[in-house]
């Protein structure tokens, strides 16, 4: 028993071109990668979840992050966000280019909303986690 974990636990990287479609996909467009890989159902959840999130959080007027240099708690801060922000795919890339990002206010609903916008970001990373997962034949 102990043997056949070791075994399902150190399984060999798949070959690059059956997964990396489907992740690519899948930051690019949230729940595309699923659809890619013939999982419906699962891929319209995501992308009507990480969607309806993000547009949330835009409509809350949230902030979005921007890397800075500074003392440790703001790089850190501000590049984990940019990063989250950045996980959005084609959201945060059409945000971006029709220049639609708000700038830092106080206030509790903005606050919120510039937490939807990261949270998009990491709920579409954990979707691409999956797809990486199905493509690679390690879950059904």
């Amino acid at each position: 028993m102990a043997k056949e974990k070791e075994a399902k636990e150190k399984q060999p990287m798949p070959p690059i071109g059956t997964w990396v479609p489907a992740v690519a996909l899948g930051w690019l467009i949230p729940g595309g990668g699923h659809l890619l890989l013939k999982r419906t159902g699962r891929g319209l959840l995501l992308m009507l979840s990480i969607t309806g999130m993000f547009v949330s959080g835009l409509m809350m007027r949230g902030a979005m992050f921007q890397p800075q240099t500074g003392d440790l708690i703001t790089t850190v801060i501000n590049t984990g966000g940019f990063i989250g922000d950045v996980c959005s795919g084609i959201l945060y890339l059409l945000t971006v280019w029709f220049n639609y990002g708000q700038a830092d206010m106080a206030g509790a609903v903005h606050d919120y909303g510039t937490k939807f916008l990261v949270t998009a970001g990491l709920l579409n990373v954990l979707a691409m986690v999956d797809a990486y997962e199905i493509a690679a034949g390690r879950k059904d």
